[in-house]
């Protein structure tokens, strides 16, 4: 009986409804992580944005979105290299090992100066080679 009291054109409409709220909430993240990371204003500025985002919700994100809509990408697009550089200088360090002839070589040149000693070479030779 709960499908003749609630018809489809009302389960549509709430799921309608419902999308548009979870739209809404994403907005408003984007919106008020936008303000704090941004450096170019202070404290009080950025008080004011919230407060207007709060007090007045839909014309207050309205309106930062078509005032802020280009320092928005630029914000987004820094923050996404950023993580990339950083992402590709992680994996650098971790990958940056040398292959087992360098690691050889190199230890056969610490054994000729003399800073390393025979057994020393040998275990690093062993090491090296194990890779």
């Amino acid at each position: 009986m709960l499908a003749t009291s609630y018809p489809f054109l009302e389960v549509f409409w709430t799921m309608l409804i419902f999308f548009a709220f979870v739209v809404w909430i994403w907005i408003l993240i984007s919106i008020f992580g936008d303000i704090f990371r941004r450096r170019d204003i202070g404290g009080g500025a950025k008080t004011m944005w919230i407060i207007f985002v709060i007090v007045l919700p839909y014309l207050g994100v309205f309106v930062y979105l078509i005032a802020q809509h280009n320092g928005m990408t630029e914000r987004a697009i820094e923050q996404q290299q950023a993580q990339q550089s950083q992402m590709a200088q992680y994996v650098q360090s971790v990958a940056a090992k040398d292959d087992p002839t360098a690691q050889i070589a190199n230890a056969k040149t610490l054994l000729d100066q003399g800073t390393i000693s025979q057994a020393e070479f040998d275990q690093i030779k062993q090491k090296a080679l194990a890779v």
